[in-house]
């Protein structure tokens, strides 16, 4: 993962990552069982080449649906991979499943 997305371990970490960022933050959770592992592995290309490219204007942060139980159920994740765009902590826009780029984009596109 580059250091372009934050990776979060738990939910304290997810937590503190949403009040540091002062621009909105795509959240993206992940899953770590069979049938989750390669379509998670095709967003985090995804998801880093959107944060490259919007750098300076969002903070994207990984969080694993079992070690984030508290921001999963927060925001209504129901499976892996689901993305929320967050503004002042609260859902504005989602996406769930494998995403394109062109998806993600048009996500960020309608609410920055």
């Amino acid at each position: 993962m580059a250091h372009r997305v934050h990776q979060a371990r738990e939910d304290a970490e997810f937590a503190f990552i949403l009040r540091m960022s002062d621009v909105p933050v795509l959240a993206y959770f992940t899953g770590t069982w069979p049938k989750a592992i390669e379509p998670c592995r095709e967003m985090d290309r995804v998801v880093e080449g959107v944060a490259d490219d919007y750098k300076g204007r969002l903070t994207a942060v990984r969080a694993d649906i079992t070690r984030c139980p508290a921001a999963t159920e927060r925001y209504g994740i129901t499976g892996a991979p689901s993305c929320v765009l967050l503004k002042d902590g609260e859902a504005v826009a989602r996406g769930a499943g494998l995403m394109t780029d062109a998806a993600v984009r048009e996500i960020l596109d309608g609410h920055l």
